[in-house]
């Protein structure tokens, strides 16, 4: 625990004797007392703040219920947000939104975030650091998946790292199964039905066999 020691103004005027002190230098000395006793309590209240006092979690903290602490997802099937581009961000809340890419569970999270600000949110978790998922693929599904992976190179670099101009995010550090539910959708066509800007991408999903997904999966969630 830290310990503060209050300074009065009688303390402070002690340095002066009395008869020595005219009127205006006494209020000079409890001026000062004042300042010193609120900067002391200013810097208190600031050691004692923690991760709740930050405002962002007003609007953010409903997120969290599924996404973690800042939208670093601990579970195996919601994803992390934590650094998401910006851009990619509101497309895929604006999806959400409309229904474009359908989930009856997302949907009205998204018409939230749109009605609280989705510039602002967005801009809160594209700032925040992403954590890596604490889950651990199967090494030998690893080695599997990064040889499925070699296809997927071409838009989703070699580090999983994605490319934000083509609004194309990273898969390295997310958790295996929400990657492994995705490519199915993918595959089906239930996520982002008719989207022309995906139609390559789920044409390759469908040469790939549904039994490596969980290995492709597994490789880009060990990525760091």
């Amino acid at each position: 625990m830290t310990t503060t020691r209050s300074y009065s103004s009688t303390r402070l005027g002690a340095l002066v004797p009395a008869a020595a002190r005219p009127p205006l230098i006494s209020k000079i000395l409890i001026s000062l007392a004042i300042a010193a006793l609120a900067l002391i309590a200013a810097l208190g209240a600031a050691e004692a703040a923690g991760p709740l006092d930050d405002p962002a979690f007003a609007k953010v903290i409903t997120c969290g219920a599924c996404h973690g602490v800042n939208g670093n997802s601990k579970s195996d099937m919601q994803p992390i947000i934590a650094g998401l581009d910006a851009a990619y961000f509101k497309r895929q809340i604006e999806n959400y939104a409309t229904g474009k890419r359908p989930s009856p569970e997302m949907e009205p999270y998204a018409k939230q975030v749109q009605f609280l600000g989705v510039e602002w949110i967005s801009g809160f978790f594209a700032a925040q650091k992403r954590e890596p998922t604490p889950l651990r693929a199967q090494p030998e599904a690893v080695a599997r998946g990064r040889t499925v992976a070699a296809q997927c190179v071409i838009c989703h670099g070699e580090s999983g790292r994605g490319d934000a101009a083509r609004l194309i995010p990273g898969l390295a550090g997310q958790p295996p199964g929400y990657l492994a539910q995705q490519m199915v959708l993918f595959k089906a066509d239930t996520r982002d039905p008719g989207d022309p800007l995906l139609a390559a991408k789920k044409a390759l999903m469908r040469t790939i066999p549904d039994g490596q997904f969980p290995d492709l999966a597994a490789y880009y969630s060990s990525l760091r």
